[in-house]
């Protein structure tokens, strides 16, 4: 197996870097954290053009068509800029709509989505603030050939500049996915506080909210599926984006080090803080690592495609945050102070952590994949010996009525 990038995914890495260290310098950073919503409509139109918006949107929808190891690609690079705005989400958002979205519905918001023209997020959180989708308690009720929705969602990314929310609903036992686009009757969204000023968030509540039946997604009767699958997506595009935030903290951390004089000699020469770096690199290169597999399991439709993405989000919510720490540790005091680029990272680190779950979530939900892949492997190996059992049987049945038909005829 390869495990480098190809030519195109190198020169597509390079491209990224070269864009957003021109168009997203730290600076321009810090400014958009100070807005409302973090959002610069330039920005989000230099990203557009590049295709970028449409990575993975299919061509036939206005999108460039690729793979998730190209996401990731780009992704990355966004991460290590400490990219702000509503990308993550509208990804998320737009792989929600792919999967659940009929052929008019994808029409209808992928080729927006593709042009830069519309943004979307995903409301799924609610009161207790878990990922588990039996923790959704909202209820959709049916009133004729509408949905009414009444309730809220919170920590919504990106509500405040979204133009369609796809609100995650209960529909009896099962999922509705509503798409409520901005100015809707009832709609209100509020900010929440966040520690991550790049990544707003919102309290978004609905009073008597009306949706058409005929516009939810997910009308094939898997609407879990596609939510799952479009989680897994973002999933993976965020820890992308960590690894670039990694990688970012790495090269300032081991560059500081190499210039910060103590006892008349560069602190990188200690042993102690040598020890810090290399950890570092051990942590973003498994990261890494981790990410890619990830990517490329779910792009090849590989069996242990959700085992490989929970692990890779388990392991770069911890690592992150660790690289950060070490990060803060060899730079020491001016590391967590307000004028230096570091806690910008730090407090990404941190946000991301929990988004779409944080490392214990994940390793519950690998548990629970390993747990009913070997339930479901014992009941078709229990399957297989019936069925053995019976063909057995029906052989020697067989064989006693050819004896029988034998004997009768002598």
């Amino acid at each position: 197996m390869d495990f480098d990038l190809s030519k195109p995914q190198k020169l597509l890495k390079h491209s990224a870097r070269e864009f957003f260290a021109r168009e997203c310098k730290l600076d321009r950073v810090r400014e958009l954290m100070e807005t409302d919503t973090a959002h610069d409509d330039k920005l989000w139109q230099s990203i557009a053009d590049q295709g970028w918006t449409g990575l993975v949107v299919p061509e036939e929808h206005g999108g460039l068509g690729l793979g998730l190891v190209e996401l990731a690609v780009v992704a990355e690079e966004m991460g290590r800029a400490c990219l702000p705005g509503a990308f993550l989400s509208t990804l998320t958002a737009a792989a929600l709509v792919e999967r659940a979205g009929s052929v008019a519905q994808r029409a209808k918001y992928l080729e927006p989505i593709a042009a830069g023209e519309l943004k979307a997020t995903v409301a799924f959180l609610e009161e207790g603030a878990s990922w588990e989708v039996d923790e959704i308690k909202l209820k959709a009720t049916r009133e004729g050939g509408n949905f009414q929705l009444s309730g809220r969602k919170l920590f919504v990314p990106d509500a405040g500049i979204a133009d369609l929310l796809i609100c995650v609903a209960r529909d009896g036992d099962g999922l509705a996915l509503l798409p409520v686009e901005r100015g809707a009757e009832g709609l209100s969204i509020k900010a929440m506080p966040s520690m991550d000023g790049t990544r707003k968030l919102h309290e978004v509540a609905f009073e008597s909210v009306m949706v058409a039946e005929a516009d939810v997604f997910g009308a094939d009767g898997d609407a879990r599926g596609a939510l799952r699958g479009a989680l897994e997506v973002g999933c993976v595009a965020l820890c992308a984006e960590m690894v670039g935030g990694m990688q970012w903290v790495l090269e300032t951390t081991v560059e500081y080090a190499k210039t910060r004089q103590q006892f008349g000699r560069a602190i990188g020469s200690f042993q102690a803080v040598q020890h810090q770096c290399a950890d570092m690199l051990l942590m973003t290169e498994s990261a890494r690592s981790a990410t890619y597999y990830a990517a490329w399991a779910l792009t090849e439709g590989d069996p242990s495609a959700s085992v490989a993405v929970s692990i890779a989000k388990a392991y770069c919510s911890d690592a992150y945050r660790e690289v950060g720490n070490r990060g803060i540790q060899v730079h020491g005091g001016i590391g967590f102070t307000w004028e230096h680029d570091l806690q910008l990272y730090y407090k990404r680190s941190k946000s991301s952590e929990t988004l779409f779950g944080d490392a214990t979530f994940h390793r519950e939900r690998i548990a629970r994949i390993i747990v009913d892949g070997n339930a479901v492997a014992r009941e078709r190996a229990e399957q297989a010996e019936a069925l053995a059992g019976q063909l057995q049987a029906a052989e020697t049945d067989a064989a006693a009525d050819v004896t029988a038909n034998a004997t009768a005829s002598e």
